[in-house]
């Protein structure tokens, strides 16, 4: 039976992974390497010093420590820079919807984000008072794949792992999740996305029958 529902934040709420992209292409541009699209898909739900060794072992560069940090802040600062512009007409359709609609079957709804900014975006977006739990990526030691987030989320939210369905938009996500021994509903690709236990193209899709579905399963 699902008790609560976790929710990643970027590409599942709303598209700050859009203004990530922006941050870390400009500082890859400075470093001499072109990031792409395809690139950026490695970075979804890995933390900041993990994508920036990911972007640097595109071109095989090995930095300090203390100069891997730099950049990380510098892609930070950027990154909030583009976030602090943002309002609350950028959540996805239906998402708001939904999360009353859980509540109103007494489902308990958390927020589990690798970003550090996780609080500032839905303090921007006017959603944080939705969320019965938020763990961000200042509260873990590890990134996803690892469980560690929605762990912490669950316990958070006094509610056993088996009874918790997970909402992720990245490889990684899902197979924390699963890790986890949560169920996952995976948004976006099933190509991509396919260990979900099942897979939509957006979160606003997801109803309460197919909470119902899942439960039983």
């Amino acid at each position: 039976m699902i008790k609560a529902c976790i929710f990643d934040l970027d590409g599942v709420i709303v598209d700050t992974a859009h203004y990530h992209f922006l941050a870390w292409k400009r500082l890859a541009n400075e470093l001499g390497i072109d990031l792409t699209i395809e690139d950026n898909e490695r970075l979804k739900g890995v933390s900041r010093l993990d994508s920036l060794e990911i972007i640097l072992n595109l071109r095989g560069i090995s930095l300090p420590t203390e100069e891997k940090e730099r950049l990380a802040n510098k892609k930070n600062s950027w990154f909030v820079d583009y976030v602090l512009r943002m309002s609350p007409d950028e959540i996805f359709p239906g998402v708001k919807q939904l999360i009353h609609e859980l509540k109103k079957q007494n489902i308990k709804i958390g927020l589990a984000s690798s970003s550090k900014n996780a609080k500032t975006v839905i303090h921007l977006l006017q959603i944080e008072n939705e969320f019965d739990a938020i763990v961000d990526g200042t509260m873990i030691r590890y990134s996803k794949p690892d469980p560690e987030i929605f762990i912490l989320a669950a316990s958070k939210l006094g509610v056993e792992p088996q009874h918790c369905l997970v909402f992720e938009d990245a490889e990684a996500g899902v197979e924390a999740a699963l890790a986890a021994g949560m169920k996952c509903v995976g948004i976006g690709s099933a190509n991509q996305l396919g260990k979900a236990d099942i897979v939509i193209s957006k979160t606003g899709e997801f109803n309460i029958a197919t909470l119902q579905q899942l439960s039983t399963v």
